[in-house]
C-alpha cells in the first residue's frame, strides 16, 4: 500500500511540515483544507463536548484528509492536554470506519525528533541521520524565516500606503518556498523579501496604537480559530506584537521560561503550564512599556489560561493597561468578535487621546 501521509493544520505552518515529511519520507503528502467553518462543524460532531477547541479543528482536519485519500495520520504537540490528544482522537476515527496508521511523535508530552527519525527510516531505507538533519536544519529555517518576516507584517501592515500590499509579498513568499529549496536559497529568499517589505510605504505615526496578543498557542497561530483577529487589528491602523510563533516554542521557549518566571516574580511563583507563564509575564513587561492594551485569547476550557486571566486582571489594575479576553469555541461568531474587538480599540484610542 502506497503511504500517503497527513497532519493537522496550524496556520501557515503547513508548508514547511510538508516539506520535511516529504523530504524525509519520500511519500505523498495530503495537506487538508484550509480550515473553514466546515472543519470545525465536522470536528465538533465527533468530539466531546467539553474538550478543548484545537481537539475539534485537529479532528476534522484529519477527516477531511481521510476523505481525500490519506492513510497515515502524523500527530505531535504538547506541553498541556495537546500532548495526550492522540489516542482519543484515534479511536473515534477508528470507530467511525476509517482503516489508516495513526504515527504518534509525541514522548514525555513533548514532539520527539528521534521517533520522527526512526519512522521515517522505517519507511525511507535510503534516509541516513546526515540527510535527515540536513532536512530538519532547513525545515527549522524555514520556521524561522517566516516569523522573522511575520513580525514585521504584524508591525506595519496596519500603516501601509498600498492597500494589501503586504499580503501580497507574504503570498509570492509562500509560493516560492513552496519550491525545490536548499538552505542557501533559503537564506537568499529570507534576504529579498526583507527587502522587499522595508521598501513598502507605510505612514506610521509617532504615537500610533500598539496591542499585543498572548494566550494559548493554537487560538493564536491558527489565523481562522480567532477570526484573523491580527488582520483586524491592523485594519483598525494598531501595530500588532506578538511572541507565540513556532520558533518560540521548539527553540526560545525552553531557555526563556527561567528567566521570564525570574521577571515576573511578582506575579509568578511556579510556572503556570502551557503558555500561561508567557501570558502574565509578557504583559506584565508590556504595561511597563507602556502598551496601549493586551488582546488574550484562548480555547475554551483551556486550564492554564484559565488559570493566568485573574492574574492578568491584577496586572491591567496595577498598571492601568486594558486587557480583553476572547475565549473560542465551536458557538462562536465573527460578528459577536468583531463588536468587542471595535469596543476596544474605541476604549484605548480614548484612552489614548486623554
Amino acid at each position: 500500500m502506497n503511504k500517503k501521509i497527513t497532519f493537522p493544520h496550524m496556520g501557515d505552518y503547513y508548508i514547511p511540515i510538508s516539506y520535511l515529511i516529504k523530504k524525509i519520507t519520500k511519500c505523498e503528502v495530503i495537506i487538508p483544507p484550509f480550515i473553514t467553518r466546515k472543519t470545525i462543524e465536522i470536528g465538533s460532531k465527533y468530539s466531546p463536548d467539553f474538550v478543548c477547541v484545537p481537539f475539534k479543528y485537529n479532528l476534522g482536519n484529519f477527516i477531511e484528509s481521510l476523505n481525500m485519500g490519506a492513510n497515515v495520520i502524523l500527530q505531535a504537540g504538547g506541553g498541556c492536554r495537546y500532548g495526550y490528544y492522540a489516542e482519543l482522537q484515534e479511536e473515534i476515527l477508528r470507530n467511525l470506519g476509517y482503516d489508516f496508521e495513526f504515527v504518534n511523535f509525541i514522548k514525555d508530552n513533548h514532539v520527539s525528533i528521534i521517533n520522527i527519525y526512526k519512522y521515517a527510516k522505517k519507511i525511507n531505507k535510503k534516509l541516513n541521520i546526515f540527510k535527515y538533519f540536513y532536512y530538519l536544519i532547513n525545515t527549522i529555517t524555514m520556521i524561522i524565516i517566516m516569523d522573522s518576516l511575520g513580525k514585521n507584517i504584524r508591525e506595519n501592515m496596519g500603516f501601509e500606503v498600498e492597500k494589501g500590499s503586504f499580503k501580497k509579498i507574504q503570498n509570492e513568499f509562500f509560493e516560492e518556498i513552496k519550491g525545490k529549496i536548499g538552505f542557501i536559497k533559503l537564506i537568499k529568499i529570507y534576504f529579498k523579501y526583507k527587502k522587499k517589505y522595508n521598501n513598502c510605504k507605510i505612514n506610521k505615526p509617532k504615537n500610533h496604537l500598539k496591542v499585543a496578543i498572548v494566550g494559548e498557542l493554537y487560538s493564536i497561530m491558527e489565523p481562522f480559530c480567532s477570526y484573523n483577529i491580527e488582520t483586524k487589528l491592523a485594519n483598525m491602523g494598531i501595530e500588532v506584537k506578538r511572541f507565540t510563533t513556532l520558533t518560540y516554542l521548539l527553540i526560545v521557549k525552553k531557555f526563556k521560561l527561567p528567566h521570564l518566571l525570574k521577571k515576573g516574580k511578582k506575579y509568578l511563583k511556579y510556572h503556570l503550564g502551557a503558555d500561561a507563564t508567557e501570558s502574565v509575564v509578557l504583559s506584565y513587561q508590556l504595561a511597563q512599556e507602556g502598551y496601549d492594551g493586551i488582546i488574550h485569547i484562548k480555547s475554551f476550557g483551556c486550564t492554564p489560561e484559565i488559570n493566568a486571566m485573574p492574574i492578568l486582571a491584577k496586572v491591567s489594575e496595577d498598571y492601568g493597561m486594558p486587557i480583553i479576553y476572547f475565549s473560542f469555541d465551536a458557538q462562536d461568531n465573527e460578528v459577536g468578535v468583531d463588536t468587542r474587538l471595535e469596543a476596544f480599540y474605541d476604549m484605548i484610542l480614548d484612552k489614548k487621546n486623554k
